[in-house]
């Protein structure tokens, strides 16, 4: 019943706070979920045992793999320390590069800035259907795991070199 109510409880948190962004969630609220999410991945995997270790995984995929190509790109790439905060990360360059150019400049800052959201969801939603449908067939979740590593890392690297896709490009 507890665990009802805080889903609930974040579900509310993102109904009231999106477009506009009323309420800040902060460092520490995005620690909670995603404490809050592997928790119950590692909690379903143990006690249903028929449940893919790579279930659990490949739903926080997007989160994780955007932490690690970060600290990837800062120190590697970039030559500056990974705990330093910039501006190239997936969202911000969606914000920069995408909705600014293909949704028109007549869309304030705000507007802008809460565009960039439904991208997100679709690139979540690749690691989440995937996950569903094949949630006890571990091969194809690695599969789909491996899938997505090599689609947003090259999505990445063609925004940042201004070669969007042309799916990213149409105007709505």
């Amino acid at each position: 019943m507890q665990l009802c109510a805080k889903i609930y409880a974040i579900l509310g948190f993102f109904l009231w706070n999106y477009p506009f962004g009323y309420i800040f969630l902060g460092d520490g609220g995005a620690y909670l979920l995603g404490f809050l999410s592997a928790s119950i991945g590692i909690l379903l995997v143990n006690r249903h045992p028929e449940v893919s270790p790579w279930f659990p995984f490949l739903l926080v995929l997007y989160p994780v793999w955007e932490t690690l190509f970060s600290i990837y790109r800062r120190k590697f790439l970039r030559r500056h320390p990974p705990h330093m905060p910039d501006a190239s990360h997936f969202h911000q360059l969606l914000y920069k590069r995408i909705t600014r150019k293909f949704l028109g400049r007549n869309l304030s800052k705000l507007e802008r800035n809460y565009m960039t959201s439904p991208f997100l969801w679709v690139m979540e939603l690749m690691c989440f259907i995937p996950a569903v449908l094949f949630w006890k067939d571990t091969y194809f979740l690695m599969f789909f795991s491996f899938c997505f590593v090599i689609f947003y890392t090259w999505l990445y690297f063609r925004i940042v070199k201004f070669k969007t896709p042309r799916i990213l490009r149409l105007k709505l």
